[in-house]
C-alpha cells in the first residue's frame, strides 16, 4: 500500500480536491500547478516545482495526504525550470516525461538553459545550480500513450500531446471513480496569463495540440491549466481559437 493512516483533507493541506483521490495546488511565485494522483499501491505527482525546497514542501504535503505514504511516480509535464527543478526531491520516483525530456534535464546544455532561466525568474543561483545538479533522466519518456496502474481502479493516461508549448507536451488525464475527467494540461493552457511561447515553442502546431486535448478529455473534463484556475472544454477552445488567429496558417 502507498498510504495507510489518517490522512487530512485537500484543504488542510491548501490543495484543491478535483475528484475522489486526485487533487491538485497553486505554488507561489509564478502559479504553477503540481498534481496529486492516489491510488492504492501507488501515488503520480504531475510536476515538481522551481527549486529543491519547493520540491520538498510538495513531498512533504503529498506524503500527509497519503498517509505517510509517497509519490512512486512523477510525471514532468514539459521541461521549463518552474515545473522540474524540484524532482530532485523525489529521487525514489519513477520520472516520466515527454521523448527528449533526457536531453534537456541531463545534458550539459539543457541544464545551463535551465540554470539560467531560472536565475532570469529571480531564483537564487545558488538554489538553481543545486536543483539543476540533482536533476536526472526519466526512466521512462512516454511516446506514445501509456497507462499508468496506480491500484484500486485508479489509472491515470500519460500522452505526449505536443509539440506545442515546448517540442513535447506531456498530459495526463485522469478518470476518477466518480465525477468527470481530469485532464493536467502542462502550459499548453494557461489561465492565469496568456500563453507562452518561448524560444522552444512550436506556436505553428499548439492549435492542432490543444484538439488533441480537447478529443482527449470531451466536453465534460476539468481541464487543469499549468498555471491558473481549472477550465472547462470553452476556455480550451477558445484558447485554441486566439492561437490559431495569433499564428495564422498554424494547423
Amino acid at each position: 500500500m502507498v498510504h495507510g493512516g489518517d490522512a487530512p483533507g485537500w484543504a488542510a493541506e491548501g490543495w484543491e480536491e478535483l475528484a475522489p483521490g486526485v487533487g491538485r495546488c497553486r505554488l507561489p511565485g509564478w502559479d504553477c500547478t503540481a498534481g496529486l494522483v492516489m491510488g492504492a499501491a501507488g501515488a503520480l505527482l504531475v510536476d515538481a516545482g522551481s527549486t529543491l525546497g519547493e520540491g520538498a514542501a510538495l513531498r512533504g504535503a503529498a506524503g500527509r495526504l497519503l498517509g505517510g505514504g509517497r509519490v512512486t511516480h512523477l510525471a514532468l509535464t514539459h521541461p521549463h525550470f518552474d515545473h522540474v527543478l524540484g524532482a530532485g526531491a523525489f529521487a525514489d520516483a519513477e520520472v516520466i516525461a515527454a521523448p527528449g525530456a533526457a536531453r534537456e534535464l541531463t545534458g550539459a546544455a539543457g541544464r545551463a538553459a535551465l540554470h539560467a532561466d531560472a536565475v532570469d525568474h529571480g531564483v537564487a543561483r545558488e538554489d538553481a545550480a543545486a536543483a539543476t545538479a540533482a536533476l536526472r533522466a526519466p526512466r521512462r519518456e512516454v511516446g506514445r500513450p501509456y497507462e499508468l496502474d496506480l491500484g484500486g481502479g485508479t489509472v491515470a493516461l500519460l500522452v505526449d500531446a505536443g509539440p506545442g508549448h515546448t517540442a513535447g507536451d506531456l498530459v495526463v488525464l485522469v478518470r476518477p471513480r466518480s465525477g468527470p475527467p481530469v485532464l493536467f494540461c502542462g502550459d499548453l493552457v494557461e489561465e492565469s496569463g496568456p500563453p507562452q511561447a518561448g524560444p522552444d515553442a512550436q506556436p505553428d502546431r499548439w492549435p492542432a495540440a490543444l484538439d488533441g486535448l480537447l478529443a482527449l478529455g470531451g466536453e465534460a473534463a476539468r481541464y487543469v491549466p499549468g498555471h491558473g484556475a481549472v477550465v472547462d472544454a470553452a476556455f480550451v477552445r477558445a484558447q485554441r481559437a486566439a492561437l490559431a488567429a495569433a499564428f495564422p496558417g498554424s494547423a
